[in-house]
């Protein structure tokens, strides 16, 4: 049979017991409690230092694990009011009501542990991925799905806890035979009422392991262009260029089509459109797109090209193809060249530029 988990503060408790004999009865429990929450103290701060030396160690010291130390003290000094009550006070009359009291607390402290580690594990998943990958797509990925995994396991674990308590009421306990037998149109009155949340979860879940999205990623949805800035598992927010947040449930990216933009690489191509007269020193644009693409930070050296790819009305459309490492580097880029290239034309070609009266199609 496995050891109870409470077996060595149960033995500490004894001893503390035996060792204080000599005092008045009175004092006794006070005593045994004061060593025990003492004992706690040292334990909860002995093992979160040791673990945080142990990343430190191994290149992890930014994980934050003094946060586990109020979880840990809870969890030890509950078991130790636990014992002290039953090694005093087993034959008060509110004895089993302060032991469900503590197990409330004992249960709640508990599960706060287990969810602080279920935390700690991401974070030292995420810092694997980024030392040995750095940032980019793959950290993005796996910080997408770790993070919905840990928002449904947090659940789970809150659930569990309160079934837990729960099932330790008698009253409960018989309650929950008769629940069993109408669980069938318990069923289905639960689907229906919250069939459209359910949907969001599962759409979350589809989300996070089908990749078609990450956290980062820019996308354009309901016409309007932005970075994901967090996925939860029934709701994605997505970050628009002026600074507003648009919340969209996950079934919108699972049932509505949308443009990612840097679904593979954040790299991206674009192109600027020019409307000009048929003496337009084309040869001159050519050369002067490459020299300034060429002295711009924002270009990656991809593409780079100019063409002349209409002409309606005795005007010419120039159309310029450029790119860039993300969405907005090539923001950047086109409204820099735009305006150096235009500048120019005005002081060097002011012949070439057509009067906006006769212009049919405006440039993009």
């Amino acid at each position: 049979m496995l050891p109870s988990p409470s077996a060595p503060i149960d033995t500490t408790v004894d001893e503390v017991v035996e060792a204080s004999s000599f005092l008045p009865e009175p004092l006794q429990f006070l005593v045994v409690v004061a060593v025990g929450l003492i004992f706690s103290a040292i334990l909860a701060f002995l093992i979160s230092g040791l673990t945080h030396r142990i990343f430190q160690r191994t290149g992890l010291g930014e994980i934050k694990v003094k946060s586990a130390r109020i979880p840990i003290f809870g969890t030890f000094a509950s078991i130790v009011l636990k014992s002290s009550l039953f090694a005093f006070h087993r034959d008060s009359s509110s004895y089993k009501l302060w032991q469900f009291v503590l197990l409330i607390c004992l249960v709640f402290f508990l599960t706060w542990l287990i969810i602080v580690l279920v935390k700690v594990v991401e974070e030292v998943l995420l810092a694997r991925i980024r030392s040995r990958f750095g940032p980019g797509r793959r950290l993005a990925k796996v910080q997408t799905q770790v993070g919905l995994l840990r928002r449904v396991l947090i659940a789970v674990l809150c659930i569990i806890a309160v079934a837990a308590v729960l099932l330790t009421i008698e009253q409960v306990r018989a309650l929950g035979a008769g629940l069993l037998a109408s669980a069938g149109l318990a069923s289905v009155v639960v689907g229906l009422a919250v069939q459209s949340s359910l949907a969001n979860v599962f759409a979350g879940l589809q989300i996070a392991f089908t990749d078609s999205v990450r956290v980062d990623d820019i996308v354009v949805v309901e016409a309007e262009r932005g970075s994901v800035e967090e996925i939860t598992l029934t709701y994605v927010v997505v970050l628009l260029l002026d600074g507003r947040r648009m919340i969209l449930p996950s079934t919108y990216f699972t049932t509505t089509p949308f443009e990612n933009w840097s679904r593979r690489s954040t790299e991206i191509s674009g192109n600027i459109t020019l409307q000009l007269k048929l003496n337009a020193p084309i040869e001159y644009l050519r050369t002067r797109t490459t020299e300034l693409l060429e002295s711009s930070d924002w270009w990656d050296g991809r593409d780079n090209s100019l063409l002349v790819t209409d002409t309606l009305g005795g005007l010419q459309t120039v159309t310029i193809y450029l790119s860039a490492r993300d969405p907005g580097d090539l923001w950047n880029l086109r409204n820099m060249l735009r305006e150096k290239l235009l500048g120019e034309l005005v002081q060097t070609y002011p012949e070439c530029l057509p009067d906006p009266r006769t212009i049919q199609n405006p440039p993009l």
